[in-house]
């Protein structure tokens, strides 16, 4: 698994698009798995600071929850519909999946920007895959860039 900080090394290009459709809004998409390992999709607010990518929670909210007993974990980004009339333009749209980490080191959590003695969850996302898919500039192929910690980098081109 890789930090951002790598990620953001291998793939600058990737990483910088990754980051900017993760920032076009305020709240993303996480899927955590429940006890019966039937799946749950989630609001969540991801922060990439420090190069690492961070999500935080409610103290004992039952997204934690699952994190804390299974900590594999995926992120969508914000999305919008391409336009009809010219797809080229549509921003695309980022999934990074992995492992998410506790952080309970109180002198980490400072770091991060936490008020001392502030009571929530914070995890740190160790990342096995990160994707991001748009729409060509001739608005004919749909184009996936991905990023896996098995097979590194490469481009999908589908029409």
């Amino acid at each position: 698994m890789a930090s951002w900080q790598e990620i953001e090394k291998a793939v600058p290009e990737l990483a910088a698009r990754v980051t900017e459709v993760m920032g076009k809004g305020k709240h993303k998409t996480m899927a955590t798995l429940r006890k019966d390992g039937s799946p749950r999709i989630s609001g969540i607010e991801v922060e990439f600071k420090q190069g690492q990518v961070w999500l935080g929670s409610m103290l004992g909210a039952v997204k934690a929850l699952d994190l804390r007993r299974d900590p594999r974990v995926a992120i969508h980004s914000p999305t919008s519909d391409p336009d009809e009339a010219d797809p080229g333009r549509w921003s695309g749209e980022a999934k990074l999946a992995g492992r998410a980490v506790e952080i309970t080191d109180e002198r980490v959590r400072e770091a991060y920007g936490a008020p001392p003695g502030h009571d929530f969850h914070l995890f740190r996302v160790e990342v096995a895959e990160v994707v991001f898919t748009r729409v060509d500039a001739d608005g004919r192929h749909l184009v996936i860039e991905m990023w896996h910690e098995a097979t590194g980098h490469r481009v999908v081109r589908r029409e």
